[in-house]
């Protein structure tokens, strides 16, 4: 079921603009989430603004954002804050395209499904999204989130466009730190036997890979708990590295082979 969206704008190429909506990509509404409790009454412990020094509760008319300055806050009202909105604000303005490929992985941050808001912005929002993906390009916008203005990339995808919030520069290390530690070379023979063990585990993608055995662990321990049962869902023990663990690479992959096929033929004969 599709979530209403959060943000509504408009995106615009040159002369050409049109009404569009964001809604998140993902979700995290179906995790398991916890209240802290009070053990006793067993009510919900909520939580309150106390001033640092005095320890009295402060009211919600007498929060105020503050900036500090060596131990002394500069104060900005919301009124002041809404001041600096920038046009990113309500305005996806695409000035400048790259090839999808030139930009990493570890760049993009989250991803945000874009629509036409509306019938009277479609045909617009098309050419648009058909434009960059006959040039097989992405384009690059600023947009302002939380009060803050990321940096977004704006890629064709079916019928719509998906928007990835990218990292900022200095979010983002340099991976040549921690990869030029390795310097070991494969022997030719372990890889060979590594690609087969490889070859028979390839599957097409299935979104069943990405379960989450600890939420099905929870839910499980809740449910128990629900019907005073204890707890159902055994410890898993995680083995402890010693010099027994170190076993020949070689025999090990050949094992790994000899594993794969057995499974293979117990397959078949279902």
């Amino acid at each position: 079921m599709a979530v209403r969206p959060y943000w509504k704008g408009y995106l615009k190429l040159s002369l050409v603009t049109c009404p569009v909506a964001m809604s998140p990509a993902t979700s995290e509404s179906e995790k398991v989430r916890f209240h802290t409790i009070n053990r006793e009454t067993h009510n919900r412990v909520v939580s309150h603004y106390v001033d640092s020094v005095t320890g009295k509760e402060v009211s919600d008319e007498d929060e105020v954002k503050g900036f500090d300055r060596g131990g002394e806050y500069v104060l900005l009202e919301d009124d002041e804050l809404q001041a600096v909105n920038l046009e990113s604000v309500r305005t996806i303005e695409i000035s400048t395209f790259v090839p999808r490929e030139t930009i990493d992985w570890i760049w993009l941050d989250k991803a945000h499904y874009l629509v036409p808001d509306g019938k009277v912005g479609e045909d617009a929002f098309a050419v648009i999204r058909d434009a960059m993906a006959a040039e097989d390009v992405v384009g690059i916008s600023r947009l302002v989130i939380g009060r803050r203005e990321h940096a977004i990339m704006l890629e064709p995808r079916g019928n719509g466009i998906v928007v990835w919030t990218l990292h900022y520069g200095d979010e983002v290390r340099d991976e040549d730190e921690y990869f030029d530690r390795i310097t070991a070379d494969t022997d030719p023979q372990l890889l060979e036997v590594a690609q087969e063990v490889i070859q028979g585990q390839t599957k097409h993608w299935s979104p069943s890979f990405v379960k989450d055995p600890m939420q099905e662990n929870l839910l499980k321990i809740i449910a128990a708990k629900k019907k005073g049962l204890k707890n159902v869902v055994k410890p898993i023990e995680v083995p402890t590295a010693s010099k027994s663990n170190v076993v020949d690479l070689m025999a090990a992959l050949k094992k790994s082979l000899e594993g794969g096929s057995k499974k293979s033929e117990a397959k078949a004969k279902r």
